[in-house]
């Protein structure tokens, strides 16, 4: 069965997040909990941050560590590259079948705890074996255009929802924003 964004029932929550963002793998770690019931997960790919300067950038992943050690999570490990459309596909082709929470907690895992770059398609397929998804399969459900609409699907159904920067969670209540807003 080819993967699709789905749509949830009711007022589940769903927790928007890219494999590029550090911030997504500081919520990642603990949506399934700080919300009191499962949210739906769903990979986008959204507006990316720009930096003015290297100083900036250097603030920001200085802020992002910190965060992590509040939270007790290993020290952040900066990849090169962090992600690109292929990781986020196959993030959309995991959770096609029913495994998009396993596979995207493993690739953000691989990136910002080991430091691999996920634009690296073995480093993928890396986060894709620690969830038991077959390599071959997951190459080739990555490179299906149904996944690639799924995707985009995704990115609509997050705007819709009013979200424009991830990490975010929507809620029948409104949408929770950035890494701060969630609960510890």
């Amino acid at each position: 069965m080819p993967p699709t964004a789905g749509s949830s029932t009711g007022s589940q929550p769903r927790f928007y997040y890219d494999l590029a963002s550090p911030e997504s793998y500081l919520v990642a770690e603990r949506a399934l909990h700080a919300l009191g019931e499962v949210p739906e997960w769903i990979p986008v790919r959204l507006d990316e941050p720009v930096y003015r300067c290297e100083h900036e950038l250097d603030a920001y992943r200085e802020d992002v560590q910190r965060r992590a050690a509040a939270l007790g999570l290993m020290e952040i490990r900066w990849p090169e590259e962090v992600a690109d459309e292929w990781a986020l596909r196959a993030a959309t082709y995991a959770k096609g079948i029913g495994r998009g929470v396993a596979f995207s907690l493993a690739a953000l895992r691989q990136a910002f705890a080991a430091g691999r770059d996920l634009s690296v398609q073995s480093n993928v397929l890396i986060a894709a074996a620690a969830c038991e998804m077959h390599p071959t399969a997951v190459v080739k459900g990555a490179g299906l255009a149904s996944t690639a609409r799924a995707l985009q699907e995704n990115i609509e159904r997050a705007r819709a929802d009013g979200v424009d920067a991830v990490p975010a969670i929507w809620t029948p209540d409104g949408v929770l924003a950035g890494e701060r807003a969630v609960p510890l």
